[in-house]
């Protein structure tokens, strides 16, 4: 599924061929693409609308549109915006024309990803309702985690994970920023101590930066604008690593589930948290 990383990614390489350009025609081809709202409408409401600015809200990307209103596109676990060279991408549900003849593909193999047409104050409104800070802004810190999991006994991964928490944290990068800061993801979130807070916050961040420097990460689905590849995969320390060992200390890392999802961590760093009896190599360092 894409994630902050990814998303991100997508707006930087699209932003120079949208930002500025008028639209000269949208066709939706898939009616559950546009959910509650008629696509044949989406399409009349698009047509003719420039777009001044490409945003990013956490997993959200979002097309700004003169007069008012934006399109909050949510790719969900397989939804890609291409501009392929040869024409049609598989799985096509929707094409955007530009004014300057350039064409935007909407593709998603599996159907989950959705478009939300709104006006500027009902887009604030719906994003909010969903998600938190952001982990890449400024503000972002040990002091917002803790008020974000004071006196919460649910795991550490399972609130990173919760996007009215923290927007745009997904799997991969939660599996990688608790192992940066040797966290086992079952810790309960409120047990965690104010130094290793600050340390999660910042591998937090050190990870989706590095996965945003990588261009996201390819396991599957995920593609730039122009089909290429990210390469954060090929960085990364714990996630779909089971059974090689860690680069920190050797011990084989191990798959497990934590909040119903897949969870890849080394139990020589992170180690459960029975009375959180080790020192994390990071808290150490700090």
């Amino acid at each position: 599924m894409p994630e902050l990383p990814e998303v991100e990614t997508v707006r930087r390489r699209l932003a120079p061929h949208v930002e500025g350009r008028a639209i000269a025609a949208v066709e939706v081809r898939d009616a559950r693409l546009t959910g509650h709202d008629d696509p044949r409408r989406v399409e009349e409401r698009l047509a003719g609308r420039v777009i001044p600015a490409l945003d990013r809200r956490g997993k959200y990307l979002l097309f700004r549109l003169e007069g008012g209103d934006t399109l909050i596109s949510h790719l969900r676990m397989t939804g890609n915006w291409l501009m392929p060279a040869a024409g049609e991408p598989a799985h096509a549900r929707a094409r955007v024309e530009l004014a300057d003849g350039t064409e935007l593909w909407y593709a998603d193999a599996r159907r989950f990803g959705t478009w939300d047409l709104l006006a500027d104050e009902e887009a604030a409104v719906y994003l909010d309702a969903r998600l938190g800070p952001e982990p890449i802004g400024d503000g972002f810190d040990g002091a917002v985690l803790r008020d974000a999991f004071r006196g919460r006994t649910a795991p550490v991964k399972a609130l990173l994970l919760d996007q009215r928490l923290v927007a745009g944290i997904g799997n991969i990068y939660a599996d990688e920023a608790l192992n940066a800061a040797c966290i086992h993801p079952d810790t309960p979130a409120g047990r965690l101590r104010r130094a290793q807070l600050d340390v999660l916050a910042a591998e937090v961040r050190a990870a989706l930066l590095e996965g945003i420097r990588s261009q996201g990460s390819s396991i599957r689905d995920f593609r730039s604008p122009e089909g290429g590849y990210g390469s954060m995969q090929e960085r990364f320390r714990v996630y779909g690593r089971d059974g090689e060992p860690c680069p920190a200390c050797g011990t084989a890392i191990v798959k497990t589930r934590c909040a119903g999802r897949g969870t890849h961590l080394c139990p020589g760093c992170q180690r459960r948290p029975r009375g959180m009896r080790r020192r994390s190599r990071a808290l150490e360092r700090a």
